[in-house]
């Protein structure tokens, strides 16, 4: 019974590990074994395998008389079920495209206020909104503009800069 418990309790610290430290663990073995942890041997999969081996297996010895070898093939049995559920679940949350992300083009023609004054030949900053949050940029302009000027974008030359121009009432 404790070796399965144990199997149980290793699966899930296992799983907690793989959460916390994602692709940390795989990152140790420093591309050695690329590859080897995608699929079927990615960490979730396996650690969802071991606790549910270790867990039905403590169930199924504790609660009928049959004996450790039953108890082993019931939790494979198990564990096979939920290790295949760990990678079609990872499969899906992979394959989910269904938001896309923003991109720096996004930011032509939207307008702004300048927070960090912008010199005539160097750089400001400006606070625009992307996808509805807002996000401070690095900023230059042809004219220099205090702080608190509204803009708008001309141009975005990276995806943490862009060029702006004062506002005309």
């Amino acid at each position: 019974m404790g070796l399965f418990l144990g199997l149980g309790i290793g699966g899930i610290v296992l799983l907690a590990v793989s959460l916390v430290l994602d692709g940390v663990v795989e990152g140790a073995f420093d591309g050695v074994l690329d590859g080897l942890f995608d699929g079927w041997l990615s960490l979730p999969v396996v650690a969802g395998f071991v606790s549910m081996l270790g867990f039905t297996g403590a169930i199924v010895l504790g609660s009928t008389g049959l004996g450790p070898g039953a108890a082993a093939a019931a939790g494979t049995l198990a564990g096979a079920g939920a290790s295949w559920l760990a990678w079609q679940l990872s499969r899906a949350l992979l394959r989910d495209r269904s938001a896309v992300a923003p991109h720096q083009n996004d930011l032509l023609g939207s307008t702004g206020t300048v927070v960090t004054a912008i010199p005539a030949d160097g750089y400001g900053e400006v606070l625009l909104r992307l996808a509805g949050q807002p996000v401070k940029y690095a900023a230059q302009a042809d004219t220099p503009l205090t702080r608190g000027a509204e803009v708008w974008v001309t141009a975005a030359p990276s995806s943490t800069s862009v060029t702006v121009r004062a506002v005309e009432h």
